[in-house]
């Protein structure tokens, strides 16, 4: 059985338990914090270029689609973002260790940016996208979904990781039912299937090598056609050996 996990431990707890400043948990709460302040100071001027707009990556402002993923658009957004990102991604950077956090949080928000921004060239959707709670939701359910059966706690009540999980994609299930239409929350939506895919081993390098196997094994189907199965037990033709 798995030790028990809960936010009032190491290990990733809101109430102890912090990782340091140089980790990559800390910098990317950090970075959380500082993109979304530039965002409220000067949202009505430059700011929305932080934010996530199809129409605009299209017209070559590429840096979106990483830049929205560290925008919190109100205060509470911002303090509760940072509390998860580094409290629960330096449980997760302990596990895991930071090169693969980091393909976790970013690189699983941009994914699910660059996807809606593909989406878009066939279904209309929505034009600013902030990000802030997109990477919060993935290491909420990463946490849930690595401890899995083993137990933590959501606010002192006792609970296995998978349903920790669960309750993280209810948050954005409930934010659904409220949204005007689902393209709102399409990066949100888009995350939780790649969280799910990433921390169940769907990585682009196991992806590579199980496509390789495919290969393979269609190379040594096509050839064994060829091959003829021969009998020991069946006396020799002598026909055979004529030309």
């Amino acid at each position: 059985m798995r030790p028990m996990r809960g936010f009032n431990r190491g290990g990733g707890g809101f109430g102890g338990g912090f990782p340091g400043l140089d980790s990559m948990a800390a910098k990317l709460a950090v970075a959380l914090v500082a993109f979304s302040a530039l965002f409220l100071a000067t949202q009505r001027g430059q700011g929305v270029l932080l934010l996530l707009n199809p129409r605009d990556v299209f017209a070559l402002r590429v840096w979106q689609p990483f830049t929205y993923a560290f925008v919190a658009t109100d205060p509470l957004g911002i303090v509760f973002g940072g509390i998860i990102i580094w409290s629960i991604g330096g449980f997760l950077e302990s596990t895991w260790g930071p090169r693969r956090l980091l393909m976790a949080s970013v690189g699983i928000t941009m994914l699910a940016g660059v996807i809606t921004v593909l989406l878009s060239l066939v279904i209309p959707m929505a034009s600013l996208y902030a990000g802030g709670s997109v990477m919060t939701t993935v290491l909420w359910v990463a946490y849930g979904l690595v401890i899995g059966r083993g137990q933590t706690n959501f606010w002192g009540i006792p609970l296995t990781g998978n349903w920790f999980a669960a309750i993280g994609a209810g948050f954005t299930v409930l934010r659904l039912l409220t949204a005007p239409a689902w393209q709102v929350l399409a990066p949100e939506l888009i995350s939780l299937v790649l969280v799910f895919a990433y921390v169940r081993g769907a990585s682009p390098k196991r992806l590579m090598l199980q496509l390789q196997h495919w290969r393979l094994q269609r190379q040594l189907r096509d050839r064994s056609k060829h091959l003829r199965v021969v009998d020991r037990n069946r006396p020799p033709d002598r026909d055979q050996f004529l030309n």
